[in-house]
């Protein structure tokens, strides 16, 4: 019978399609830790903002869109809020008052999760000549420098917990204040190499550049080729 093999190939064919029916069925639903409701999302490719719920797993957002049936553990109704990416603060100036207050709720508060800071002078490196002449701030912020380096006191941080992400740049100023202090006076070619091993060093401890401010003292001493020879460093 000439039946037989489409027979055969509607029987197999039903069986697939009820195979991938109940799969389909067994699929649980999504759970999410948080999801994060009503919000006007702004996603920051430039778009205009979109109602919709954003749903949370193990820190990372895992959806985007109408989760009103999934589970979670627990609910945040930002409805007439604006739900956006944190803002990167690329000025900052948190790296001494991170360490009294890691939450660092300053920067919380207007939604900063990233800030870059060391603009000129950085946390690091130090050596006790610098400590003394900026024991005043220390002393104000009653924190103790027990760092020398960018590593160890990325360390620090890492240890005590951090409310936002920081990273930093070597400040050209520090490393000039590492060589000559605060003085108007030029580096000699030996000190100048120094200089730019603190730079490579620096940027091996893990900063993301070097960065000058050329207002403040002893900044405006350095000439273009000092800068020149420390960002070159900074660049290999």
């Amino acid at each position: 019978m000439k039946s037989g093999p489409n027979l055969f190939f509607a029987v197999v064919a039903f069986v697939f399609l009820l195979t991938c029916s109940l799969t389909f069925a067994e699929k649980p639903a999504p759970s999410f830790d948080l999801v994060i409701t009503n919000g006007h999302i702004i996603d920051g490719t430039g778009s205009p903002w979109y109602s919709g719920d954003i749903g949370i797993s193990n820190g990372k957002i895992a959806a985007i869109g109408n989760l009103s049936e999934a589970a979670r553990k627990r609910t945040i109704d930002a409805r007439g809020m604006v739900v956006a990416p944190g803002f990167i603060d690329m000025l900052g100036q948190s790296e001494t008052t991170i360490l009294v207050d890691p939450r660092l709720p300053s920067k919380i508060y207007q939604g900063i999760t990233t800030e870059i800071t060391g603009e000129g002078g950085s946390a690091a490196p130090l050596n006790d000549s610098i400590i003394q002449n900026d024991r005043p701030s220390y002393a104000h912020y009653h924190v103790t420098p027990d760092w020398r380096t960018l590593r160890q006191y990325f360390s620090r941080l890492e240890k005590q917990g951090m409310g936002i992400n920081l990273a930093s740049y070597v400040g050209a100023t520090q490393v000039r204040r590492m060589m000559l202090g605060d003085d108007d006076k030029q580096p000699t070619p030996e000190q100048l190499e120094q200089m730019k091993q603190l730079v490579r060093k620096g940027m091996r401890d893990g900063a993301v550049g070097v960065s000058t401010s050329l207002e403040y003292a002893p900044a405006p001493y350095a000439k273009t080729e000092e800068i020149i020879a420390l960002a070159s460093e900074a660049a290999k």
